[in-house]
């Protein structure tokens, strides 16, 4: 045999499948006394694959599938020609196979074949037509039988289907994800091996971090994987960690097995003697690995070459699906990606105004995606929470970034410039740095590229004349004060501050977009020795307390709170947290502000030199390092006495106090 057709006919409800193999013996059975295409095709328990003592690696034992077919029929036809004895046999079965109709036997001296065609009962489904769905379950059957059956050419509906081996079907998975039908920068990354007569493999990057498989036993669709996909995986992932483990590059990287296993898209084809399933449908393979019959013994060079594969890798292609919250433009990822604009914003509040302000001058060339908060460190991180963190692998799919890629240019990207949209305070300022940190970690090329990497500006002051409505904007506070001593300390104009995106209306959004030759800003392409001064700030511990107090910013915040409050009497974690974030402008999450607060007060050795909140309560211990506090509204806590003898309330009126939106805060320090 070495063709087989396969036709589907929606409109008239019939399905034919042809082989040119070996006819069916044209005979009458000596013990069933009937022909053995009708004793095969149209009576149950007839199947000659029962002897489990005979090692057989082929699909089916019992013979339910083909008389089953027949029952779910209005009408089969099975027709069979046998070179031999220069005889062709045609025999029609009706009405679920209740009707068997005496076969035809007539002379022919052609080749030998076997054909069933079959009608469908819509009926017995609830259908009243082959839908959609189904026919292209039909037809992914028939792709299935051309990759893994070797040495044939397979027609669906009498057009040769293009793939010749396992390893083109293979490719169709992962083309159909990774590429691109304008544009595709590089070939997708795979790696594939004939193991033996038996055993065929091929290993790719999962697409959305979740492990997945193909996998057939005796040509047989295993969907749902079984005892053949674990034999494989196990070896795989011990291989591919020991592997990992003699990187030095990489040494920090923890490896686990489900870590390793949830970066693997794997496809298998194998013959299995004897097969044992878990149901009739043949979903998961049950059988014992040490019934196989044979083992796949893959090579070191195969599992060295897997050990490359780029799992964070991103490729040019039009359509990203697998990312929540992103809203791409429409040219992303086609030739014209040259001219689209990625907006990374400052969370979900500041990616809706950007959307509103599109509307000004639409959505072909700019996406928008927004960022949880302040970008990992990946100066500071492990391997491991590089490849874990979501928002980085995010940001290298959306925009198509490869590893360890130069980039003379950005056409081989989905997007050809990269903006930044944050508030414009000392976390917005600080958000835009982690992103330059991780380009120039990772792809310090993108940064000699003109006009790749802007920044969205928006005001921090809006000013309107009461009189004539005329409006200023001020991008920075030393700009708004300067104004204000020219112009009579703004008297006569309504004075707006602006604390972040969020302040701003869709209206005003749409002002700002319509006008976004004004608030888009480029930034300089990269300076000799500027990456190095990249590197000094982020290639160290921050957040480090000042040496004329002794205080970070969150801790000078609650001590602030603490003097205003005069708190010498005891008052609950959580509920001084919600008073230090009303009286000091505290613009990070509560469960920060507690974690702050707790700190403070705790005593144990190791913790505080000198603790300036008294604990009461389980504020945690020396074992895990006051993790193990109870919870903020179940503790309480007041100013330490000693606090004030260091703090000397006499010193309050020289200090330099803060401002923020017209408000007193905490001092300077």
């Amino acid at each position: 045999m070495d063709t087989i057709r396969v036709n589907i006919d929606k409109e008239q409800n019939v399905i034919s499948v042809y082989n040119n193999g070996k006819g069916i013996p044209i005979e009458i059975h000596k013990e069933e006394g009937i022909y053995v295409p009708e004793l095969i095709f149209g009576h149950l328990l007839t199947s000659s694959n029962y002897n489990d003592d005979e090692k057989k690696v082929t699909g089916g034992r019992n013979g339910y599938g083909a008389k089953l077919t027949n029952i779910f029929s209005t009408e089969f036809i099975v027709e069979t020609a046998n070179k031999g004895i220069k005889k062709k046999y045609h025999q029609v079965f009706k009405n679920n196979m209740s009707i068997t109709e005496k076969p035809k036997i007539t002379s022919y001296s052609k080749d030998e074949y076997t054909k069933i065609t079959f009608k469908p009962d819509l009926s017995k489904f609830n259908l009243t037509e082959l839908t959609d769905d189904i026919i292209s379950l039909l037809q992914k059957r028939v792709y299935d039988l051309a990759g893994c059956v070797k040495g044939i050419k397979v027609f669906l509906n009498n057009n040769r289907i293009s793939i010749k081996c396992f390893k083109d079907y293979a490719l169709k998975y992962i083309t159909s994800i990774n590429s691109n039908e304008e544009y595709s920068s590089s070939k997708p990354f795979m790696q594939h091996e004939v193991v033996s007569d038996r055993w065929e493999l091929a290993v790719a990057a999962s697409h959305d971090g979740q492990f997945q498989q193909v996998s057939f036993v005796n040509s047989i669709a295993t969907t749902k994987g079984g005892t053949h996909v674990n034999h494989v995986l196990d070896q795989l992932i011990n291989k591919i960690t020991e592997t990992v483990k003699k990187n030095k590059e990489v040494k920090d990287a923890k490896l686990k097995p489900h870590t390793v296993k949830n970066h693997l898209w794997i496809f298998i084809n194998c013959l299995i003697e004897n097969p044992s399933f878990d149901s009739q449908t043949k979903e998961t393979l049950t059988l014992r690995q040490s019934s196989f019959g044979s083992k796949c013994n893959f090579s070191d060079n195969f599992t060295n070459k897997v050990t490359e594969l780029k799992k964070t890798d991103g490729a040019k292609k039009s359509k990203v699906t697998t990312i929540d919250k992103l809203s791409d433009a429409k040219n992303a990822g086609t030739r014209k990606s040259a001219e689209c604009t990625l907006i990374l914003t400052e969370g979900d509040s500041a990616k809706t105004l950007a959307v509103a302000g599109l509307s000004s001058v639409g959505r072909d060339n700019y996406g928008v995606f927004p960022l949880k908060g302040k970008l990992l460190n990946v100066r500071e991180a492990s391997t491991t929470q590089i490849l874990k963190n979501e928002e980085i692998q995010s940001i290298k799919k959306i925009l198509g970034l490869q590893h360890d890629k130069t980039y003379t240019s950005a056409k081989d990207l989905r997007y050809g410039h990269l903006m930044i949209m944050t508030d414009q305070d000392h976390d917005g300022s600080h958000i835009k740095g982690l992103i330059i940190n991780f380009l120039d970690h990772f792809y310090p090329s993108l940064m000699k590229i003109p006009g790749f990497l802007k920044e969205f500006i928006t005001p921090i002051v809006r000013c309107t004349n009461t009189r004539t409505k005329r409006k200023l904007s001020f991008f920075t506070l030393p700009e708004y004060e300067n104004w204000k001593k020219v112009n009579d300390d703004g008297k006569g104009w309504d004075i707006k501050y602006y604390k972040g995106l969020g302040t701003s209306s869709p209206a005003e959004a749409k002002e700002y977009f319509a006008a976004i030759n004004l608030h888009m800003k480029p930034f300089r392409e990269v300076q000799e020795g500027e990456r190095e001064l990249i590197d000094m700030a982020f290639n160290n511990i921050r957040s480090i307390p000042s040496m004329l107090d002794g205080l970070k910013p969150g801790q000078r915040k609650v001590l602030f709170g603490c003097f205003k409050r005069k708190l010498n009497k005891e008052i609950k974690v959580i509920q001084l947290a919600g008073y230090v974030s009303e009286h000091s402008a505290y613009h990070h999450g509560e469960a920060s502000l507690h974690s702050t607060i707790i700190t403070m007060a705790n005593n144990f050795i190791g913790s505080n030199n000198l603790n300036l909140l008294e604990p009461s309560g389980q504020f945690g211990s020396r074992i895990q390092g006051g993790k193990d506090s109870a919870s903020a509204r179940y503790i309480n806590t007041r100013l330490n006495p000693l606090t004030r003898l260091v703090f000397s309330p006499h010193d309050d009126g020289l200090l330099n106090y803060l401002n923020d939106d017209g408000s007193s805060i905490e001092p300077e320090w």
